[in-house]
């Protein structure tokens, strides 16, 4: 049996996971990331989190082929440089040399999103096709697009940013800088806002009972106030739907992957997204007379994704 360790380099956690030849996590565990902080105390946690899941699992360092790193931001994975990342403030570290030289193996490093995308490519939803489109709605919409069993970046490793394709020319504000962009809609961010826009005008909403309970509107609100029959509830998942599959419909038209993998939070209302979703793409879809049809779909593997492709990330570069 092979072995490979996964990490998932995030802003307020890191994880390790150590993944044996057929995807499955055989351990994993994890730390705080305590931001801020230089580059080099991180790496020192990461190679002591390491070692403490090795010795969790009974497994040698010399028994693990190769080390994955999935962290937000731009990343090369030529180089495996962190380029720039806003979530850490770092500008072109060495991340991976950096641990290379501290555990003394092989290290890959990729964009996060990238990561959860391949894992659920080869061990999820995904499994046994060679093009899939990942998008994991959650504060932002991240992507990984998969085309020919292997991850698209472009040219300068910034390919797969979704979220930023436009969907309402002059809406909402973009943190990117730009005007009506998909994930001002539908993110959480957007349906929170979508919500918030539909409860100032219906004051008998079940919705506001809903908020009264801890005064937090969430993504939930909605999907909670509808399975009480609220109607303005219901308009506020049929905006949610529609913005979404807008986006989705263009990325289809652009990409036709054999499948659209959902994940984050708002996936886990299943088939109340999907069924819908794919309603509208049958109708809207460039491609609808085709015999050979995307499928929409939710993700399978959670927050193990990017740790199973971060694991795996040598062997799909």
């Amino acid at each position: 049996m092979k072995y490979y360790v996964g990490i998932d380099l995030g802003g307020t956690n890191i994880v390790v996971a150590v993944v044996n030849e057929n995807y499955e996590i055989i351990e994993k565990g994890s730390v705080k990331t305590n931001l801020p902080r230089k580059p080099e105390l991180v790496v020192l946690d990461i190679e002591n989190l390491v070692n403490y899941v090795l010795k969790k699992a009974n497994l040698s360092l010399e028994l693990i082929q190769e080390i994955g790193i999935g962290c937000p931001g731009s990343i090369n994975p030529k180089t495996g440089n962190i380029e720039y990342s806003c979530n850490f403030d770092y500008h072109n570290v060495p991340i991976a040399k950096m641990l290379k030289g501290h555990l003394n193996r092989p290290v890959c490093v990729d964009n996060d999103a990238n990561a959860a995308a391949l894992g659920e490519f080869i061990a999820g939803s995904g499994r046994g096709l060679n093009s899939m489109v990942a998008i994991t709605i959650g504060t932002g919409i991240g992507g990984g697009i998969i085309i020919d069993n292997k991850l698209y970046h472009g040219f300068n490793y910034n390919g797969g940013e979704l979220g930023h394709i436009v969907i309402q020319k002059n809406g909402r504000p973009c943190n990117c800088g730009r005007n009506g962009c998909f994930e001002a809609y539908a993110s959480a961010t957007g349906l929170i806002k979508t919500t918030e826009e539909i409860m100032k005008k219906d004051s008998n909403s079940k919705m506001w009972d809903i908020y009264k309970k801890s005064y937090e509107i969430n993504g939930r609100t909605a999907f909670e106030a509808a399975e009480a029959g609220d109607k303005s509830a219901k308009e506020v998942i049929d905006i949610f739907i529609s913005d979404l599959a807008a986006g989705i419909v263009n990325i289809i038209n652009i990409f036709q992957p054999q499948m659209i993998c959902i994940g984050g939070g708002i996936s886990k209302e299943g088939k109340t997204i999907t069924d819908p979703l794919q309603k509208i793409i049958d109708k809207e879809d460039y491609a609808r007379n085709s015999k050979n049809r995307c499928k929409v779909v939710t993700a399978k593997l959670g927050n193990d994704a990017g740790l199973i492709g971060a694991a795996m990330l040598f062997k799909f570069q």
